[in-house]
């Protein structure tokens, strides 16, 4: 089925009689806004820009001034036809939110919501905003182009209900301490009267530069309305050039069903993974994870998550650190008017069950995480995310005589650009800070990479 939709709205008719009538609709919900804004910004112009098809220009024009007239409907609308039109899809729902929120009723507006939402190929969202204008009784020419776009989306829904994507990457970097180990050479052990021993030199920090390679795949597989199964699968593996002892691994795999309404998204899932350290079987983890996301708007977002996963370790050896782990938390997501930046904030709590009589014992946990991505420009996003977690053990360390502590503070920067639609470049700075009261749990860690991504859909 060939449909041209490249054309459909030219012929709805609403477009050109919502731009004439749309000031009249101005002036009486927004007769507040000083008239000494309008004169910062040629809206004619604009609008002639649009009517000329030079969408792209108009948005050019447009965008410089949405901070600064967010919310008045004219401007919002405006701006979301030129970002529509000039293949900007996601900052037109958010221009186009802001007009439905002042006037539900507008057609016009919700029609080209529409198909925003059917270029992002968010077909759920799109058939939702096509049938509520087909129930308020449009003209026959918009009835004809929903009814074409509602046949579309059937068509589409049928091709789309199993969805698989995969990635590669490869990264060089330096690490400052391959070992997350202490700078210290020697440790003081109270419970032998405080004498001195020198640390291997394994288990003292370590400077090395790697290579970085990973891999992985994910296919989503709708059931029903609002009902889908996801899976996935990866495997990374990093090589360290001088200290091949470091050199570590890991593959696992994931899968659950997830449940969509309009308003949130609900996952369940269960993972399992192994993991590899100087090429040899280290440790194992599985468990199973609950999450949520709830749109309070297209600009708000809440956050929920729960998670338990078991950790044993490979070698006789090292079984008494194995451990049960649960972590709960919620957050905050709010999305900026460019639809591409975004902060987040993230709490939780949680504890490890020490299930083989742990040196330290059994562990509490607390966190608190928050991060953002600025969008620089059109190829180019800004992130940066900074954490805290503290741990605090329950049971007295026999050789140095105290219930040990830890807190841990990370900070990441980097940017990522986008040479192209399918790759991707990242280069990044990460840093991270153990302070414990355990002198040789006690580390620093700064690590400098470059990731090169292929993303395949």
């Amino acid at each position: 089925m060939v449909l041209n939709l490249g054309i459909m709205h030219r012929s709805v008719g609403w477009r050109s009689y919502a731009l004439r009538v749309l000031p009249a609709l101005v002036f009486a919900l927004c007769i507040s806004i000083p008239a000494v804004l309008a004169a910062e910004l040629d809206r004619v112009r604009a609008e002639r820009l649009v009517s000329e098809n030079k969408a792209a220009e108009a948005y050019l024009l447009l965008s410089p001034f949405e901070d600064q007239y967010a919310g008045d409907p004219r401007f919002d609308y405006l701006l979301g036809i030129a970002a529509l039109d000039s293949g900007r899809a996601d900052k037109a729902t958010l221009a186009f939110e802001r007009v439905l929120a002042v006037n539900p009723n507008f057609a016009g507006a919700r029609l080209d919501m529409a198909r925003a939402y059917f270029q992002l190929g968010d077909l759920p969202r799109a058939k939702t905003e096509f049938e509520t204008v087909q129930q308020q009784n449009p003209p026959p020419a918009a009835r004809q182009t929903v009814e074409r776009y509602l046949k579309a989306i059937e068509e589409r829904s049928k091709i789309r209900q199993t969805q698989i994507t995969g990635y590669a990457e490869f990264g060089i970097g330096r690490d400052t301490n391959v070992n997350n180990s202490s700078a210290s050479t020697s440790v003081k052990v109270p419970a032998l009267g405080n004498l001195i021993f020198t640390l291997d030199p394994s288990n003292v920090q370590r400077a090395d530069n790697y290579t970085t390679y990973a891999a992985g795949a994910d296919i989503n597989h709708i059931i029903g309305e609002g009902v889908a199964l996801y899976g996935g699968v990866s495997a990374r593996q990093r090589v360290n050039r001088n200290a091949d002892t470091f050199d570590y691994g890991s593959y696992g795999a994931q899968g659950g069903v997830s449940f969509a309404t309009q308003s949130a998204l609900f996952r369940l899932g269960v993972n399992a993974e192994n993991f590899n350290l100087d090429h040899n079987p280290n440790r194992t983890s599985s468990g199973m994870a609950a999450d949520v996301r709830y749109l309070i708007n297209p600009a708000n977002v809440l956050l929920g998550f729960a998670q338990h996963n078991r950790y044993r370790f490979e070698q006789t050896a090292l079984t008494v650190n194995d451990f049960d782990q649960t972590l709960v938390g919620g957050g905050y997501l709010r999305l900026f008017a460019d639809g591409a930046s975004a902060i987040t904030m993230n709490a939780f709590v949680g504890s490890e069950n020490a299930i083989n009589n742990r040196a330290d014992g059994n562990k509490d946990i607390t966190g608190l995480r928050l991060g953002g991505q600025y969008r620089l420009r059109d190829d180019l996003d800004l992130f940066a995310s900074m954490g805290a977690q503290v741990g605090k053990y329950d049971l007295v360390n026999a050789a140095f005589q105290t219930l040990r502590e830890d807190k841990q503070y990370d900070g990441v920067v980097g940017v990522t650009w986008r040479w192209d639609r399918d790759w991707t470049v990242r280069p990044q700075v990460l840093r991270i800070r153990n302070d414990s009261n355990i002198q040789i749990n006690d580390y620093k860690r700064t690590d400098y990479s470059v990731t090169v991504r292929r993303d395949f859909r």
